[in-house]
């Protein structure tokens, strides 16, 4: 298994501390007696591969034996390794989005391994809210990532996932993100990061530097990353200014979560500036606050080339290439993906082999059951849908993606085990006329682009029977003509649902599965690109432009983030209970004021720094969840926070947990949170302090109007 550490020297002990080999190779780790045979070497004279020394020594050792050249050489994606002392050479540069994927140059498929199970994109798998599915299908990733690495068609380091919230609809990457809420990105982040890295019985350890990975997972793009070119502004140039306020409360906390509460490996740090400095270069975001504050057990890689971006293309600080690696090494930066590291740092220091366990029938199936979870229902007149098979004589199929394969897959996708169209999908329960309709091209929110609406219309007007529209795509599209529509009985969302898509589309509309998916983002306007520039990064409202995020954003909508309906209903019974805490302060804390709005009385102290509390207090919110309806189902119980009346400039509402939850018809599951009072209910003021107010927060369940209220009295 893998092991890691703090390194001794940015990356280079790293390098030695996974212990990985190249793929070409035939041995299945660096201090293999047979390997160091083969090159005429003596691994006893070498004490790095004495594995009763303790692995910061055996790294040390490693290290000291090489020459500077031979040192940079493993800075780069490519490293180099070094023959004399039995190092092989190692490509870190592997992708595992949702599968094995052949996007970087660490994994290759062949005869041998011919493909690799794709599951729905990230954007429709968190649509389920299923914190234990997240975390399946990370573990089938990386037991089918490990397999390949035993068949030589692998590494171990995959730079996945990716943790960016989701900040602006126009985003073309929203399909490989969680979402716009930080912490459900957060809590997607925790599971498929340990998932992807955790060894059963070595998921707690008492030294987390040297705890065994299953294989090494990496969160990106830190920080504050969200536009890759838009009206002559790309990536490589973008400047984002970010308020100290949304940089805590909506960007940072993902990536927090995903190192404290994941114990991630890795975390890659991303092309643009924030607030005029490139991230790869800032000893702030890196070594001070990662390393830092969070204390990552493991490395920091640049994303591709982003050295020589911010020295080519940012020009920041009209820096060399010989400064801009002085300048990223000393900010934290220990692997570059790239060359810029290895051919410029001399410079600047002068100045178990066995049958994959892959494409399982257990792992196929698991990734058609992440695609039904996924797919949301939006609407669902005279409950058209789930169809009756038996009633369903032909079913006419019209539109591109109605056969579709690798439009399923999504991007950063491998080789799939194979495909199931919807079309095919469909053909198992009936007759099926299919028509390819027209191509589609999504580029803006207005509704479908060229002649796509039309066509729906055209198909609604002719047909004779109830038209369903179901719609693949990364994220919202303004549909408001198909929702208002009498003659679109039934939509639903499928995103990019992966290898197995069309089977769980199949399974939705005749019924084997009742979908229980939710918006993990807000379905907006068309109108609303018109009202906001995209490189505007503030997630509140400034002057006329609009806030973002259901947090902020309280225009209308097409569908509101968290929506989703059944084909059965759920009714919520919340149990009583007194939700008062207080807390009581001493000389060292400190109130703080905060100038309420609309003329309310502020309390005696009305807020605290939660650096200075212990934050030990909890609060519950207890229910049961009946299905009143006529099918079994799954429902997501959303809870919500609101603070209290009056603060300027906080959020309206934040996600505080969530459940999904199966319920058979008639019956009842109760549903039990517990609440840390400082996470769940703190705020970020204007001036980026992390604050507990006193006075009535309220708790919010679902949209179901289902509210309790939670007082915190603060006194002394």
């Amino acid at each position: 298994m893998a092991k890691r550490f703090m390194s001794f020297l940015p990356c280079i002990s790293l390098t030695i501390a996974f212990l990985f080999i190249p793929s070409s190779s035939a041995f299945t780790f660096v201090c293999d007696p047979a390997r160091f045979a083969q090159l005429q070497l003596k691994i006893t004279s070498f004490a790095f591969c004495d594995s009763s020394l303790p692995y910061p020594v055996r790294a040390k050792d490693l290290v000291d034996q090489m020459t500077l050249a031979e040192k940079v050489q493993q800075l780069g994606n490519k490293a180099a390794g070094v023959q004399r002392l039995g190092l092989p050479p190692y490509e870190w540069w592997s992708e595992a989005l949702h599968g094995v994927s052949n996007t970087g140059p660490g994994v290759r498929f062949d005869n041998v391994v011919p493909g690799a199970t794709n599951f729905p994109t990230i954007i429709l798998t968190v649509a389920t809210f299923n914190e234990s599915l997240w975390k399946n299908i990370a573990e089938v990733i990386s037991t089918e990532a490990r397999a390949m690495y035993n068949m030589e068609r692998a590494g171990l380091t995959f730079w996945s996932p990716t943790i960016n919230v989701v900040r602006d609809p126009r985003w073309g990457r929203i399909t490989e993100t969680p979402g716009e809420d930080p912490f459900v990105v957060g809590r997607y982040a925790v599971n498929f990061v340990r998932g992807l890295q955790d060894v059963e019985g070595h998921e707690i350890h008492k030294d987390l530097n040297a705890r065994p990975l299953k294989v090494s997972a990496c969160c990106k793009h830190y920080n504050a990353y969200d536009i890759d070119r838009w009206r002559g502004v790309d990536r490589f140039h973008f400047d984002a200014r970010v308020t100290e306020q949304d940089m805590l409360e909506t960007f940072t906390p993902p990536f927090e979560m995903c190192v404290r509460e994941g114990d991630a490996s890795s975390v890659m740090c991303s092309y643009n500036r924030v607030n005029g400095v490139p991230t790869c270069a800032d000893p702030k975001l890196l070594n001070q606050t990662i390393r830092g504050e969070w204390d990552l057990h493991g490395y920091i890689v640049a994303d591709c080339d982003s050295i020589e971006v911010f020295v080519n293309k940012h020009k920041f600080l009209n820096d060399t290439s010989e400064d801009g690696v002085a300048r990223t090494l000393k900010a934290g930066l220990d692997l570059d993906c790239g060359v810029t590291y290895p051919n410029a740092l001399i410079n600047a220091t002068n100045q178990g082999k066995e049958r994959p366990n892959v494409c399982t029938p257990q792992n196929i199936e698991l990734a058609a059951e992440a695609a039904r979870q996924g797919i949301v229902l939006l609407k669902n007149d005279d409950h058209t849908l789930p169809l009756n098979p038996a009633n369903v004589k032909t079913l006419a199929v019209v539109g591109p993606h109605g056969n579709a394969t690798t439009p399923m897959r999504g991007n950063y996708a491998g080789i799939p085990c194979r495909y199931t169209t919807p079309l095919d999908g469909f053909s198992s329960y009936t007759k099926v006329n299919y028509s390819i309709g027209l191509r589609i091209w999504i580029e803006k929110l207005s509704y479908f682009p060229g002649f796509q609406t039309q066509l729906i219309n055209d198909v609604t007007q002719a047909a004779q029977g109830p038209v369903i529209l179901v719609i693949m795509s990364a994220g919202c599209v303004d549909i408001t003509f198909a929702k208002n529509n009498p003659k679109i009985k039934s939509i639903l969302w499928a995103g990019f649902p992966g290898e197995e898509g069309g089977r769980a589309i199949a399974d939705t509309v005749f019924g084997r599965n009742n979908p229980g998916g939710r918006l993990p983002i807000t379905w907006y306007k068309a109108d609303y690109i018109d009202k906001i520039p995209m490189t505007s990064m503030p997630l509140r409202p400034v002057g006329n432009f609009p806030g973002r995020t259901y947090k902020f954003f309280n225009g209308p909508v097409v569908y509101p983030f968290g929506y989703g309906l059944s084909y059965t209903q759920f009714k919520y019974n919340l149990a009583p209970s007194n939700r008062s805490v207080g807390i009581k302060l001493n000389r060292l804390h400190h109130c703080r004021p905060i100038n309420y709005m609309g003329g309310i009385q502020p309390p005696p102290c009305a807020s605290v720094l939660l650096a200075d509390l212990p934050c030990n207090e909890t609060f519950e919110v207890e229910m049961g969840v009946q299905n009143v309806g006529n099918m079994d189902g799954s429902e997501v119980v959303l809870v919500y926070s609101k603070p209290p009346k009056g603060i300027p400039g906080t959020h309206m509402k934040q996600v505080i947990g969530f459940q999904r939850v199966f319920v058979t018809r008639g019956q009842n599951v109760n549903v039990k949170f517990v609440f840390n009072v400082c996470k769940s209910l703190g705020i970020v003021d204007y001036a980026a302090n992390r604050l507990l107010t006193s006075g009535r927060h309220t708790i919010l369940v679902g949209d179901a109007g289902v509210a309790t209220p939670v007082d915190v009295n603060l006194f002394y």
